[in-house]
């Protein structure tokens, strides 16, 4: 459970030979970074990804399923991430 107006992270990491590619979508559409939506990733040694996505601030538009897709030209794995929110008042 989000909190509107705060930052949003999901975190996937993945391993095989040759080093996965991971690509982030959304329900079921394929995220790019811009203004709101910032993107990492980071390789370890020849077979290891990281990677993040930062969503900030967070909106009710955000709320979704997240999709982590890990591909390299012999397997395909995916993580899936469910984001809804909350509303405090201060």
């Amino acid at each position: 459970l989000s909190v509107l107006g705060h930052k949003i992270v999901f975190i996937c990491m993945a391993k095989g030979k040759p080093r996965p590619h991971i690509t982030w979508f959304k329900d079921g559409v394929e995220l790019y970074a811009h203004m709101y939506v910032n993107l990492h990733e980071w390789h370890y040694g020849t077979d290891r990804i990281k990677s993040k996505i930062e969503i900030d601030p967070a909106t009710q538009m955000d709320a979704g399923i997240y999709e982590c897709y890990a591909d390299n030209m012999y397997n395909v794995d995916t993580r899936t991430f469910k984001t809804d929110f909350s509303i405090t008042f201060d």
